[in-house]
């Protein structure tokens, strides 16, 4: 027999646990369709697995030089084993507690894969969910009042470099690996390539990065990318910048694999133990029954309104199949949101440029709005702010002083148009950013806002006082 539901969901990844929740808070009826586990991509295969690693990184990192804290230590060795199995404990724990938020919620979770059909006497509109059981059981058919896709996305690979799992991985193949390459060439400067470049080069790995923009993480403002690049180079990470990987020059041989590119004009040839291939995501939208709807595809992302709508008015879309800010907790707010307008709740759709991005390299790097070449293309006139984490001395107490704060602000409004950061913690800072981007604040009253001392949060205050040449320690 067909189930009833008021909102079925396609996918328990972030957004789609999150907007279960929420739809559980205003008294829908809910499931969720996964054909794998709660949690998606950011708790199995992605953020959570990825920084648990990057934690261990950087406390053997930390180890290797802690004699500079009067610590003395002997022959500083590295368990991998006992590094992935710390991992896949913490994914275990979180993994446990959103199944408890399912029970908690009442939330119905189907262990299968999902298709959404077209009209049929079960319903005159698109909409009715198959679920092919992943448990061998017949299938089970949802018959839901709406719908919201949050099917997430997978690694993009590059046409004719074949991943083979064992010599040519994506992050997904890498996250599993039993233990680590002696040298590695990473396909992409992004985000994720950049993440596991630190990470790995922290582990001790021979790191070359091959990007084929001319700079590392070049959605990030300028002098950010500047910055970690010196830093990355000074760590003995290569940088190979405004580089085309050619595929058909890929050789595998026993314990090595070589590949070229073109750099202006002429041809490179690296190798390394491994390739780790990192050119962005693409979204899981094949298979779920999108051609049963007029749901419009583009550049193969869903397409939806300011309300997270589709061309069908009662189907959602959410997160990384929609593309835009390809981030965990955009796909929560956006789940948050949809099921919002689902019940009538009225609010402001999101605002894309007030989303702080992290990434969690050593060091780390954050932002929130628009980078200073952004706001001039915009038409702005910016002053700008910046101070160095070498005259903060929580930076030199926790020893890693490399970075700074740099603060975008309008000229004639002196609103704060963007914060970027680069150095000790600052994924954790970010959020103050963002909320003066949210609260339309200026340089002026964040520089007036007391920062405690001694914290490295002092930075963003001293940055923003700078933006009109007022800050103390510089």
């Amino acid at each position: 027999m067909a189930e009833e539901y008021d909102l079925v969901i396609l996918g328990g990844g972030t957004g789609g646990y999150v907007a279960a929740i929420r739809a559980s808070q205003l008294g829908l009826k809910t499931a969720i369709v996964e054909k794998d586990k709660l949690g998606g991509t950011c708790l199995h295969k992605g953020c959570i697995p990825s920084k648990a690693l990057l934690r261990s990184a950087e406390v053997f990192s930390v180890a290797k030089r802690s004699d500079e804290f009067g610590v003395i230590t002997n022959d500083v060795s590295l368990n991998f084993a006992k590094v992935q199995e710390r991992k896949t404990g913490i994914i275990n724990q979180l993994h446990k507690g959103v199944q408890h938020l399912m029970k908690q919620g009442k939330i119905d979770v189907y262990d299968g894969f999902g298709r959404i059909l077209g009209p049929s006497i079960f319903s005159p509109m698109p909409g009715t969910i198959s679920v092919e059981m992943t448990n061998g059981e017949e299938n089970e058919m949802l018959i839901p009042k709406n719908v919201i896709i949050a099917t997430g996305s997978r690694p993009r690979t590059l046409p004719g470099l074949e991943i083979d799992g064992s010599t040519v991985l994506t992050s997904d193949e890498a996250l599993e690996m039993s233990e680590l390459p002696k040298s590695i060439i990473i396909v992409g400067g992004g985000v994720i390539g950049i993440e596991w470049a630190s990470m790995l080069s922290d582990f001790g790995v021979e790191v070359t990065v091959v990007e084929y923009a001319d700079r590392i993480i070049p959605t990030e403002d300028k002098e950010i990318s500047q910055e970690l690049k010196r830093i990355f180079k000074k760590k003995g990470i290569g940088i190979v910048t405004s580089a085309k990987v050619l595929p058909e020059s890929l050789e595998k041989e026993a314990g090595k694999v070589t590949i070229s590119a073109e750099i202006n004009g002429k041809t490179q040839t690296f190798s390394a133990e491994k390739i780790l291939v990192s050119v962005g995501r693409e979204a899981n939208t094949e298979n779920i029954g999108l051609q049963n709807t007029d749901i419009v595809l583009e550049k193969g992302y869903i397409q939806v309104n300011s309300h997270l709508q589709t061309k069908e008015s009662h189907i959602y879309a959410i997160g990384d199949v929609i593309g835009g800010l390809q981030l965990a907790h955009v796909a929560s707010h956006e789940g948050i949101k949809a099921v919002e307008h689902i019940t009538g709740i009225k609010s402001e759709p999101i605002k894309y440029e007030n989303v702080s991005k992290c990434i969690y390299s050593h060091p780390e790097a954050a932002s929130v709005g628009f980078t200073e070449e952004e706001a001039k293309e915009k038409g702005y006139h910016v002053k700008i702010g910046k101070f160095s984490f070498r005259a903060i001395g929580k930076a030199l107490v926790f020893g890693d002083a490399d970075g700074f704060v740099k603060i975008v602000a309008d000229e004639k409004t002196n609103d704060i148009l963007g914060v970027h950061m680069i150095g000790p913690h600052v994924t954790d800072m970010i959020s103050e950013a963002g909320l003066a981007r949210v609260l339309d604040a200026t340089p002026w009253e964040v520089g007036n806002t007391i920062h405690p001392h001694p914290t490295l949060s002092e930075a963003i205050g001293e940055a923003a006082l700078a933006v009109d040449g007022l800050s103390i320690h510089s």
